[in-house]
Formats: C-alpha cells, structure tokens, sequence
C-alpha cells in the first residue's frame, strides 16, 4: 500500500476518533445510516448523470490506483535507453532490436522502434508528444471526475439537512425539546457526511491523482528527450546527464543559501596561531 495515503488514512481515521471520543457527548449519535445514504447516492446519481457509464465505473479502479505503492522505474528506463543508443551508434541494428525486446516501457519500445525504422525524427517526436499530450489529457479527467465528486457531497449534504428541517417542522407543536433536538442533530448530519467526504475521500484522491500524471509526464518527457539525442547521434555519456537532470531534485534553482552561510562562517572564523606567520 503507498505509505502517505496509509498515514492519510489512519491519521484522518485518529482525528475523527479522538474528536469524537473527547468532544461528543454521545459518539453514536454521528452515526446516521439514512444521512449518508443520502450524500453517498445522491453524489453517485450526479456523477453517472454528468459521465458516461465507462468512465464511473473507472472510479473503482482509481481507487486502487491511489492505494497501491505504485513505481515508475525511471532510472531503469533510463540505464535501457543509454545502452540501446550505444548498441545504436555502433550501428548494430540487431542488438538495437534484441534489447528492445526486452524493454518494459512501451512509450520508450514505441519510440526506439520508429528509429529503427528510419522515421525522420520531426515524425517521432510529433508522435511522443502527441502521446503524452493524450496520458496528460486522459488522466487529469479522471482527476476531475474526483473533484466533481468532492463538488457534488457538499450539495446532497445540505439537501439532506433541508430534508431533516422539514421533518423537524411537523414536530414544532409537540413542544417536546428533546425530539426536536434530536432531529435537528440528524439533520446536521448530513452536511457533516458531505463536507467530511468532499475533503477526506474525493478531493485528496483528485490531486494524488494529479501529482501521479506529473510524474509520469516527467518520465515521458525524458525518454522523448533520450529518443530526440538519438536520433541526433548524441554521445551516451552526454545523454545521461541530459536524462539524469530529469530525477534531480533542487532546492533552489538560483542560490544555494548553505554555500553562502559556509562562507559566512569561513570569513569570521579567529585566526589560527600561526596566522601571522
């Protein structure tokens, strides 16, 4: 399972946990079957009025997506890509197509083999980057369906209040303060379930989603970036610090602030006792 959706669940599960035990005076009364019966199908109905079929039943799918440790082998696409161009600047041909064989990434296979074939590389690269511009497409939908979803449980939530308020007026007559209570806590029920739903389950789902598009567009970027050297000749060595800028992480693109704070330091240090001599 990926680790920070583990802590994401398990501390959001504690928070409520510990509000309940602690703040709430009776912790089953936010227990209300009918309210989040309310949010859960009111929210879904919406959803499949405002998608086609295929595409809501994909939200199952994602939610697996975002629960499992998923890896980009980024640096093994890499090290393939710098030996099939080595193989491919000696001229072997038959090398170039045995390591492809064997190669697990099929944006990378798809685009060493239209070299094999003598694609021009304008073809090639017009072909990746229409590719990835289709993944970028595809997967930010599949995003926003979560963010329409987070839209969507605040609004059934309060539709369900305003079912709740409704009831409540039938009993206005009675006088009996403790049933009138009693449903106007069902009727904030459902707000709750909605709002807590909105951005504890839909909206982190959506922007995991989208940090996930981000880094598979990286790796694609830099494989585009590999088959674009290739097709130029480009030495290997020069090739894995071109792809290798693709994985580093910089703190600061402009200054490094430690640099600074060590020569700081060097300039104001005392003066050894051989100094003068």
């Amino acid at each position: 399972m990926n680790p920070s959706t583990t802590i994401g669940m398990l501390g959001g599960l504690g928070m409520l946990v510990t509000v309940l035990f602690f703040a709430a005076e009776e912790p089953a009364a936010f227990i209300n079957l009918p309210g989040l019966a309310i949010v859960l199908g009111g929210t879904f109905a919406a959803t499949f009025l405002s998608y086609p079929l295929k595409e809501v039943l994909r939200v199952f799918g994602l939610f697996g997506i975002v629960l499992r440790n998923e890896r980009l082998y980024t640096r093994d696409d890499m090290e393939e890509l710098i030996q099939i161009s080595r193989l491919w600047l000696r001229g072997d041909i038959r090398a170039v197509e045995a390591a492809l064989d064997k190669v697990s990434n099929p944006f990378l296979r798809t685009g060493v083999q239209l070299l094999i074939d003598l694609t021009p590389e304008e073809d090639i690269l017009d072909l990746l980057q229409w590719r990835i511009s289709r993944l970028r497409a595809r997967e930010r939908a599949e995003a926003q369906l979560f963010r329409v979803m987070a839209s969507f449980a605040p609004a059934f939530g309060m539709i369900g209040t305003l079912v709740g308020l409704i009831n409540m007026m039938f009993i206005l007559d009675q006088g009996d303060i403790a049933l009138i209570g009693q449903h106007m806590a069902v009727a904030l029920l459902t707000t709750f379930y909605g709002i807590l739903l909105a951005n504890m389950v839909f909206k982190p789902i959506a922007v995991k989603l989208e940090r996930r598009t981000e880094q598979r567009v990286v790796l694609m970027n830099m494989v585009l970036q590999g088959i674009s050297m290739m097709c130029q000749k480009r030495n290997p060595t020069l090739m894995r610090e071109t792809l290798n800028s693709f994985m580093a992480h910089y703190k600061d693109e402009i200054r490094d602030p430690s640099i600074r704070l060590d020569a700081e330091n060097g300039a104001q240090a005392p003066a050894g006792p051989n100094s003068g001599r």
